[in-house]
């Protein structure tokens, strides 16, 4: 009989789970449910329910669907991904019973294959003359968030097996058509079955090389040849921590100054001062660091200062919930926006209002929102909800501490004495007659204020406890 309860596949997207999944089901005993916490469906997309539960009672009580799994009379399990329901990711890696499936694919080939399954909308294949190709633009920018977030989820998956003494069954995308593996994995999960055959009916999707399916291969080259090869290449395929975005962060074009912003923050305002700084465009400001190029600016760049902007937590949940939620633009979150209106049931109105003109929706209608989503915000920030802890709004004392473990801002000034702060900053890298700083205010605070009371107050509280007790904010108002 096997030692373990349960079992759960740490995947991707594009890294062959599907695969494995249709492998393991033909195994006698061995039952893979799909997706079972991921945030738009359970199980699979267009499944009502599983094991009973529906997506509402999933997202009500997801331990509760764990604890099915683990009573089924099969060895049941599920594939989890980075961006899937965080609350049952701690107990299954604390679980000694519950067998750790690690799939892992190279990045590059996973992004490519994501991005072309988003812009053909195929994402399986049972037919190969129903495959569909396209050539996409590689985005270096893109694909280095993609692996931030791939490397941030595996080191915390080898932090928790390495403290609690376990050891994970780690496969390979190219490992899926070898059968000995896959008998290999059916030994570990203690199970009797052995496959003959492996299962054809899913075919793989564009067998072409790189070169003919991305239209920018030789760009995509360069900006690979950037990053350090060592990180994509370690066994086993577990890449070392990078901790902050330095991709964010903003370099003066001539003065001595980077700028290490909060997101929801005064970006925006702070880059214009720099800019005015050496009286050139935005677009000169040096930007999209990495590690390597970030240490070849400070050494190029002796008496360098570095500074970072706090802004008063409710302020910037209002800002975060403006621009990510309740706005349309760039650089908003469509899918979280329909999440908090169908899973969280928060008033936000159906169509994006213009908050630049208040008809069809008032400042009563603004205030009910905004605090449906800061009540939102503390669960969230305490990882009971689905939906990602994003930098746009996550505590800005855990966005430092993610900054200080590749180097700390010298200097962390405060949004309501921003003018005096920067002036000073300027003075001390030898830079007289500062220009001031123009609209550091976010563009839609004046609702905040129209809305403002003790009970927005209290809520931002509840969300930013240890923001307001580290920083000493005082109300807002």
């Amino acid at each position: 009989m096997t030692k373990f309860r349960s079992f759960i596949m740490l995947a991707e997207m594009r890294t062959g789970s599907n695969f494995l999944e249709s492998n393991l089901n033909d195994l006698a005993g061995v039952r893979c449910l799909g997706e079972l916490f991921n945030p738009a469906f359970i199980g699979h997309p267009k499944t009502d329910d599983v094991l009973g539960m529906t997506l509402d009672a999933r997202e009500a009580d997801p331990l509760a669907l764990l604890t099915k799994v683990q009573d089924q009379e099969e060895l049941c399990g599920f594939r989890y991904f980075h961006n899937h329901d965080q609350r049952v990711l701690q107990p299954c890696l604390q679980d000694k019973h519950c067998a750790k499936i690690i799939l892992t694919r190279n990045p590059v080939d996973s992004f490519v294959s994501w991005k072309t399954a988003q812009a053909t909308g195929q994402w399986k294949l049972t037919n190969a003359t129903h495959a569909k190709s396209h050539q996409i633009t590689f985005d270096p920018e893109e694909f280095t968030v993609h692996l931030e977030q791939l490397q941030a989820f595996q080191t915390r998956v080898l932090r928790v097996l390495q403290t609690t003494g376990q050891t994970a069954f780690y496969i390979t995308y190219d490992d899926l058509r070898d059968i000995d593996v896959i008998n290999g994995l059916a030994a570990f999960l203690g199970v009797n079955a052995r496959l003959s055959n492996l299962n054809r009916k899913l075919k793989k999707q564009n067998p072409e090389p790189l070169e003919d399916r991305v239209a920018n291969f030789t760009q995509m080259q360069e900006a690979l040849g950037q990053l350090d090869r060592f990180d994509l290449s370690r066994t086993p395929h577990f890449e070392p921590r990078r901790g902050p975005a330095i991709r964010t962060y903003i370099a003066a074009a001539q003065a001595p100054l980077v700028y290490m912003p909060l997101q929801s923050g005064p970006e925006a305002a702070v880059s214009q001062w720099l800019a005015n700084l050496d009286q050139v465009d935005v677009s000169a400001l040096q930007n999209k660091f990495t590690q390597k190029t970030l240490r070849q600016w400070q050494r190029n760049t002796p008496g360098h200062r570095s500074f970072t902007v706090l802004r008063h937590p409710l302020a910037r949940a209002h800002a975060a919930f403006c621009d990510r939620i309740l706005q349309d633009g760039p650089g908003s979150f469509r899918e979280i926006r329909a999440n908090l209106r169908r899973v969280h049931k928060l008033p936000i109105p159906e169509q994006r209002p213009n908050l630049q003109k208040s008809s069809g929706y008032d400042v009563a209608a603004h205030r009910m929102a905004f605090l449906a989503f800061l009540t939102f915000l503390r669960n969230n920030l305490s990882g009971q909800t689905a939906i990602r802890v994003d930098p746009a709004w996550a505590g800005q004392l855990t966005c430092l501490q993610g900054m200080a473990e590749f180097m700390l801002p010298d200097v962390i000034l405060r949004e309501n004495m921003l003018a005096a702060g920067l002036s000073d900053l300027a003075n001390d890298v030898g830079l007289q007659d500062a220009p001031d700083i123009i609209d550091a205010v976010h563009p839609h605070e004046g609702w905040l204020a129209a809305i403002y009371d003790a009970e927005l107050e209290r809520a931002a509280r509840e969300a930013y406890q240890r923001d307001y007790d580290v920083f000493g904010f005082e109300a807002w108002g």
